[in-house]
């Protein structure tokens, strides 16, 4: 490994903070974990003023259900449409029909406009539920220590809370799940490598963004 690869990767975890991914438990410095969870985006200006107030009251009860912090990220992406245009100028040279072909063209067009007067995003939803070694006692000094045992401790906590989590957003008609390893590692990758294309926001009621995701 050449010097300035040996300074440069000391210098990456301590920005991120991230000790390790273990058993779908991000390890974090300082005696600290956390689980994420995706919730997948429903389009809540679709649904009727019932069914929104349906959902904001039973969020409002889920986030006051809760005996600890969460953290929930709102991760937006700039969408690239040049594939999608260029399926579609593909599509319009293959129709045998004029007409078809002609109704394609106007809406990539149309996409084109829709793309150069907006910024379209994708955006990407996820709770973080941190763990502290402080959690288990003072006896869990130890384990801070012993990766693999404190990625056990801090997952059954973890899990524990996620129950919780996972049924209250049910409850709400949001489809969920925690994410697993590989799928935090391509999140993160995704978040620190993203040259200004991404941006993670902070929203809800804690806390401490560095210490979570």
């Amino acid at each position: 490994m050449t010097r300035s690869a040996q300074k440069t990767i000391p210098t990456t975890q301590r920005f991120t903070e991230i000790s390790d991914i273990v058993d779908n438990v991000v390890i974090l410095s300082g005696g600290q974990a956390c689980l994420i969870i995706e919730v997948k985006a429903v389009n809540f200006s679709l649904q009727s003023q019932e069914d929104q107030q349906i959902k904001i009251l039973t969020y409002a009860s889920l986030l006051n259900s809760l005996s600890f912090p969460i953290q929930i990220v709102v991760v937006s992406r700039k969408i690239d449409i040049s594939n999608y245009i260029g399926l579609l100028e593909d599509e319009q040279r293959k129709t045998p029909s004029d007409i078809l072909a002609q109704r394609i063209r106007m809406y990539k067009e149309f996409v084109r406009d829709l793309v150069r007067t907006n910024t379209v995003l994708d955006k990407k939803f996820y709770i973080a539920i941190s763990f502290s070694f402080l959690e288990k006692g003072a006896s869990a000094v130890g384990s801070i220590k012993d990766k693999n045992a404190f990625a056990k401790d801090a997952k059954n906590l973890l899990m524990s809370k996620a129950t919780s989590v996972l049924g209250g957003l049910q409850r709400i008609g949001l489809v969920s799940k925690v994410l697993g390893q590989n799928e935090l590692i391509n999140l993160y990758y995704e978040i620190y490598n993203s040259e200004g294309h991404n941006a993670a926001e902070a929203m809800g009621p804690d806390i401490n963004i560095k210490n979570q995701i």
